[in-house]
């Protein structure tokens, strides 16, 4: 919960609080401050995850949390400097997401903790938490704009509290109780896939002779291999899919930039919603269909989720030089209308005009043949990613798990973390190349692809998602 809501509680104020530091900083430098959260935390996982295998998972926990805690500092203080700043927030923001790099150690902890009846129920849990930090984070960061963008300044430190420094202040606070409970509750614990108590394995050289028979054999590294992939794919889709919503929403159905935030910000916190009780409901399922049945329904209504935003029919969106041509300039001449859109944007307005030019712009060639996707289109699309990729999302998780067994997972669970934090980097990218140059045809059409290219990954290998146990014959399935 910590470290999403650490992600989620400053994204919608990361670009006012980015100009206001540093007006040299644009567009494409907001896009690697967003991505160094997810770069810092593909690093991390793999060396946490190592580390928690050694020695205590007490550890890699306190140091990481620790490196999140100053980086929200470092952020609340990157107006400071005299120059490069936007540098500093670019640091503090990578250093955020090194800290949370730890999930990896969480991850594990719950595999080595948890019997294989447990796990599935364990796993759901934790990603019930991690979305209603995801969902909670933009509230937070709402209430804390009550204290205005000027705030109040303590001299004696040189820090303003401020609606940007707040959250963050906010995120260092709850990162020092995680340190507390850490040291107060947090006790190592092993038991094996029955769930009989086991030694630990993973710190204090105790690894020779604690592994007992029952970690005995090789992990099945096609299924690893196989999950992490399908673990990537999950990730990259739900990425695109939030990356894509605000401008989607602008071109198709003319909404205005506070428009969009807003229907959006409202769409995706009912997804939260469904997802944390998709958690619930998976948890009672997966004991009736098992995991593997569970993955394959998800991946189907995810590639449903994206098949039905396909634009079909006639109607056309509204262009966006139209619109400014019928609502904001009167008097346009028909040589201003063959101005490209960036250009037709210096034309000179009038003194009292506030419109903000709306629709889909003409710079973006597919407007002019693209039909438009219906709002009921996007919102059914809406309702079956958001019920497809919670599915997803913790029965990759669950059966890597399974897949592994009992011996240490530190360093597989970070892999898979990194897989994910890769997918986030490489989505938003993807999405927004082949959107704004090929339009939502090709866009949705190539996710499709993938998604199906992954189903097909799943029936191939289908056979050998199994537990550790189960594969050698110690337990039944």
């Amino acid at each position: 919960f910590y470290c999403i809501a650490g992600f989620s509680i400053v994204i919608m104020s990361v670009w006012p609080y980015l100009q206001k530091i540093d007006p040299t900083a644009d567009a494409s430098f907001l896009g690697w401050i967003i991505a160094s959260y997810s770069i810092g935390q593909m690093v991390a996982s793999p060396l946490f995850g190592l580390w928690s295998n050694y020695r205590p998972r007490r550890e890699p926990l306190v140091v990481s949390t620790a490196i999140s805690v100053a980086a929200n500092c470092l952020y609340a203080y990157v107006h400071v400097p005299h120059s490069h700043n936007k540098y500093y927030m670019l640091t503090a923001r990578a250093l955020v997401g090194f800290g949370a790099g730890n999930v990896a150690v969480v991850r594990s902890y719950i595999a080595g903790a948890t019997s294989l009846t447990e796990r599935t129920s364990a796993m759901a849990n934790t990603s019930a938490c991690q979305a209603i930090g995801f969902i909670l984070g933009p509230v937070f960061q709402t209430c804390f704009t009550l204290i205005g963008e000027e705030g109040i300044t303590w001299k004696l430190v040189n820090l303003q509290l401020n609606m940007y420094t707040a959250p963050v202040l906010f995120g260092a606070l709850l990162g020092v109780i995680n340190i507390i409970l850490i040291f107060a509750i947090l006790r190592e614990h092993r038991v094996d896939d029955m769930g009989r108590q086991c030694k630990s394995i993973n710190f204090e050289g105790e690894e020779s002779g604690a592994l007992d028979q029952d970690a005995e054999g090789n992990v099945d590294h096609v299924a690893v291999v196989a999950i992490n992939f399908l673990f990537f794919v999950i990730l990259f889709v739900f990425a695109v899919f939030e990356t894509i919503a605000t401008p989607l929403t602008m071109d198709m159905y003319s909404w205005t930039r506070k428009e969009a935030v807003f229907y959006n910000g409202i769409i995706l916190s009912v997804v939260g919603v469904e997802s944390v009780i998709v958690f619930m409901v998976v948890k009672t399922l997966s004991k009736k269909t098992g995991e593997r049945a569970i993955l394959h329904g998800g991946l189907l209504i995810v590639l449903v989720g994206f098949f039905i935003l396909l634009p079909w029919g006639k109607k056309l969106p509204n262009i966006q030089w139209q619109e400014i041509k019928n609502n904001s300039i009167p008097r346009t001449t028909s040589a201003e209308l063959l101005m490209p859109f960036w250009s037709l944007q210096a034309v000179q307005l009038p003194s009292n005009h506030t419109v903000e030019p709306v629709g889909c712009p003409v710079t973006q060639s597919w407007c002019l043949n693209t039909p438009m996707i219906y709002l009921a289109q996007y919102i059914s699309s809406d309702i079956l990613i958001g019920l497809g990729y919670p599915v997803c999302n913790v029965m990759s998780y669950t059966l890597y798990s399974k897949i592994l067994g009992p011996k240490p997972q530190g360093v597989y669970m970070g892999w898979l973390t990194a897989s994910g934090s890769g997918a986030r980097i490489l989505g938003p990218v993807f999405v927004s190349q082949i959107y704004t140059h090929l339009g939502p045809r090709w866009a949705f059409s190539l996710i499709c692809g993938i998604v199906v290219v992954s189903l097909l990954l799943l029936e191939i290998v289908y056979k050998r998602l199994i537990a550790f146990s189960v594969r050698y014959g110690r337990m039944q399935e």
